[in-house]
């Protein structure tokens, strides 16, 4: 009797798991780093090859936006970021993911450049450390280096309205 229990528990288990995964929404992806100081980098700008840390926005709320030039869905959510851009809210910083100089100064040019300005990450160790999946994904930093939002995927004009808006003006109070 015990053995026919065994397979009726073992299956009872599994789906209770099922129904937990089916609950859960699969565009989440909870983020380690959410509450934490960011990853410290220094990195190349884009337009004038000089040093940029992410020391240099202490004291200042501010978005870094991973993106590359090889990007599909970067493509869609650039016009969200240029429109956004004209606001001079926060500083919007790029960081152009394993990516060749030409190609990320290419892309710039040909879509527009809506970031204050953009850093490369040819290698894609900034990008690792910050925990990033793929492109685009977008942080929300405060003035005090700490990550207070991760948006993985493009940034649309809802999550812009909804999300991100309403935690860029708390966080700048």
């Amino acid at each position: 009797m015990k053995k026919t229990l065994i397979p009726l528990a073992v299956f009872i288990v599994l789906v209770i798991f099922l129904a937990v995964g089916l609950k859960r929404d699969p565009k989440e992806i909870p983020s380690p780093l959410i509450n934490k100081a960011a990853p410290d980098f220094v990195a190349q700008r884009l337009d004038t090859a000089a040093p940029f840390s992410g020391k240099d926005m202490l004291g200042k709320v501010w978005m870094l936006n991973v993106w590359a030039s090889w990007c599909v869905a970067c493509r869609e959510e650039h016009p969200i970021l240029k429109e956004y851009a004209k606001t001079r809210t926060l500083p919007v910083i790029g960081l152009d993911y394993k990516d060749g100089l030409a190609e990320g100064r290419a892309f710039l040019a040909s879509f527009g450049d809506p970031y204050d300005f953009s850093v490369v990450d040819p290698d894609g160790r900034i990008g690792i450390n910050f925990g990033v999946y793929g492109v685009p994904e977008t942080f929300l930093i405060d003035k005090a280096g700490v990550i207070r939002y991760k948006q993985i995927g493009p940034i649309t004009a809802q999550v812009l309205r909804e999300t991100l808006l309403p935690m860029i003006a708390e966080l700048q109070k």
